[in-house]
This record gives C-alpha cells, structure tokens and sequence, in this order.
C-alpha cells in the first residue's frame, strides 16, 4: 500500500455526485409546475439522455460520469446505466474510495451548475427555492451511508440573501459542513460579491463555521466557445479545462482586496478545482499591486497584503500538478488542499490516458522532498479542520 494513504486519512476535497433522474421529480409536484420541474429525457438530436429545466436542455444527464469511461471527453456516456455505479450510488461510492485509498469525499452537485445559477432559469421563486431544497435534502439522504466519509456542502438560493440565511441554518442542523457560493452573482444581475449585500450571509457562515466554498465555472463560461469550430472539440476541451480552473483569480482577488477578509477574519474561504501552482504568481501581483496603486493608503484599515489574507483564510485545492512544491514554499503548507475531482473528465480516475495519475502513485511521486508533517496537513488535518470532520 501506497505510504500516504497507509498513514494519513486522506481527504479528498473535490468530488462531484451525480444526480439521480428523479431527484427533483420525486420530491416536487410536477401537477403543479408539470415541465418546469428539473427532469431527464432522451435528446434524440444529442443521441442521449439530458436534463431539461422546463424545455431548455441544459446538460448531459451521464456527462459528468466520466471516471473509468473508455473514451476521451468530451466523448461521454449516453445513460447513466452505462457507468460504474460507485460514480452515482452512495455504497458503491465507498467502496471505489478504499480502492482509491481515499478515507472521506468532500461533495459538490453537478446538474444546477457548481453555484446552483441554473435554477435562475427557471423564473419562478418558489420552484427555484424548492429545487435547492430538494438538492439539500437529497444530498443529506445519500450521504448518511457514511456521513463522516461523505460529507455534503449544500446548495444556497443565493439570489436572495434571507432565504440562503434560512437554508443555511436548515442544512446546518442536517449535518452539511460547507455551502457552496456562486462567485460571479454579477452574471445573474446581482450585486458583485464585494457589495455590502452579502455581508449578512458572510457572517451567519463564520457565526456557524462553514467554509464557504467557490468553485470553478459558477458565473460566465465563456472558455466553452473560445475556438474556432476547425481545431476540433478535444482540443477546445483541453483548452477550456486548463482555463477554466484560473478562473478563481478573479475570486480570490475580490475577498482580499474588498475587505471581505478583512470584516470576517474567520471566516475560511476555498478555491475548488483551480489549482495551486498559479497562486503565487497571483498573490505576488496583488501584493505588488496594492503597494504600487496606493491601495493601502486608501484603506488604511486593511492592515495586511492580499497574500496575508490569503494566508490566513484561504485555501486552494490541486489534483494533477506537477510543479507542488514552489506553491509550498511560497504559501506554506497550512493553505493546501488536495483534490481528484473525482468522477469528472479531468478527475484522476484511470480513464483512456490518465492510468499513471492513479491517487496513491500520484501522491507518493508529487509528494517527494515535502516534510511529512506538510504531507499530513495537505491530504488530511487542513481539510478536516475547517469542514469540522471527526
């Protein structure tokens, strides 16, 4: 057995479930709302089953279940009844995590998008606020199997403020250890999340200690039509991928240099899927910045640099680099988390070309020349802090 996972219990910050066909339609009256009520049906024109919200596709039903497929993405499953059921089920879902050598998964939803912005779409206030209900409380059901190894973030109807207030508390008291927070409310037509709006919902999170959780692709996804239609959709996808996990930049950038931190200094803060090894560049630029721009003469009660804020609050997960240890040097490792991602197209489940990135062979060659104690904090003691895990 590999040594990490021998010695630590590995916490696996990123992971994705995959929503059931009935989820909303079981728990929602289509009576009453008929269509509009999130649902699965063939798209013949797609050759495969879709969610629709109402009668707009929104996507692939099967599409984030790519873990062990045999083909490259954006190739995908056309049912889900085509994957391995630990990719959708709760046992099954423990059982590939002793596999793996994964002790607990932290779980983020797929199919309302990772800042629940879909059910906007659906222009309705009560069915919006019933789907996130129903997501939360579904969540709750599939991962009381084992809710010390599954461990659910809820969703928020964060279009309104008092009522994500209300939800938080609520899943709070069903054992959910983080939320999930849209980080581009602006593409919505909300206010930015540096407006004063948000402050409640800020507090009420550090008040009941849960991190609030950004992850990747929750505002605008423009990286998914950058290229020209002649280079081919493998190569746009690679594109996209790597793209799309910097986006958090523009986050990360927000809470520390607007004051966010700095009103809610215990308040934990965490960068999904986005990587690590780019943050030092970031948080040097913001530092430099914010000395070059006179930013702290302007706001001579933010007392520490960007990178300080980030230090104390944030946190970044990595899954597939490389180039780990310069991101340990800059940053230490108390700010680092790791991540698989798993079952989505970039997760390191063994797939057509991702074998070697297997979860114990990958730390144990990443890991080479960090100091044991680092080791500990990155798989395990970070994450188990600050989502409160026994």
């Amino acid at each position: 057995m590999n040594a990490i996972i021998k010695d630590f219990k590995v916490v696996d910050t990123d992971t994705h479930v995959i929503e059931p066909y009935d989820l909303w339609t079981s728990r929602i009256s289509v009576a009453k709302y008929g269509d509009k009520v999130p649902h699965v049906k063939w798209d013949p024109n797609h050759n495969e089953d879709a969610w629709f919200f109402g009668g707009e596709r929104t996507t692939a039903a099967a599409g984030a279940a790519m873990a062990g497929w045999h083909e490259y993405p954006p190739k995908r499953p056309q049912r889900l009844e085509q994957v391995d059921p630990a990719l959708y089920a709760a046992a099954p879902r423990l059982k590939k995590m002793d596999e793996y050598g994964i002790w607990a998964q932290i779980l983020y939803p797929n199919v309302a998008g990772f800042g629940a912005g879909r059910y906007l779409a659906l222009g309705d206030s009560e069915l919006m606020l019933l789907c996130v209900k129903a997501y939360n409380d579904w969540l709750t059901e599939w991962s009381s199997v084992d809710p010390k190894r599954l461990v659910p973030q809820m969703a928020l109807p964060f279009w309104d403020v008092q009522l994500s207030l209300k939800e938080m508390e609520r899943c709070a008291k069903l054992g959910h250890k983080g939320l999930v927070m849209c980080g581009e409310p602006e593409h919505f037509g909300l206010p930015k999340l540096t407006d004063p709006q948000w402050d409640p919902l800020w507090a009420a999170a550090q008040d009941m200690g849960l991190p609030i959780n950004f992850h990747i692709g929750t505002g605008d996804m423009w990286y998914f039509d950058m290229m020209h239609e002649s280079i081919g959709r493998h190569a746009a996808f690679a594109s996209m991928g790597a793209l799309f996990s910097m986006d958090n930049g523009k986050i990360i950038s927000q809470i520390t240099c607007g004051g966010i931190c700095e009103r809610f200094p215990k308040l934990n803060f965490v960068s999904v899927e986005s990587g690590v090894g780019w943050l030092p560049y970031l948080l040097q630029g913001l530092d430099y910045q914010w000395l070059n721009c006179g930013a702290h003469k302007e706001n001579p009660h933010m007392k520490l640099l960007p990178s300080e804020y980030f230090k104390r609050q944030i946190y970044g997960c990595f899954w597939f680099e490389q180039g780990l240890k310069p991101a340990i040097d800059f940053l230490g490792a108390d700010n680092i988390l790791y991540e698989t991602d798993f079952p989505h197209p970039t997760s390191m489940s063994p797939g057509p070309a991702t074998s070697a990135l297997a979860p114990g062979d990958y730390m144990e060659e990443v890991f080479q020349g960090v100091a044991r104690e680092d080791v500990g904090k990155i798989v395990h003691s970070n994450a188990a802090r600050i989502y409160h895990l026994d």
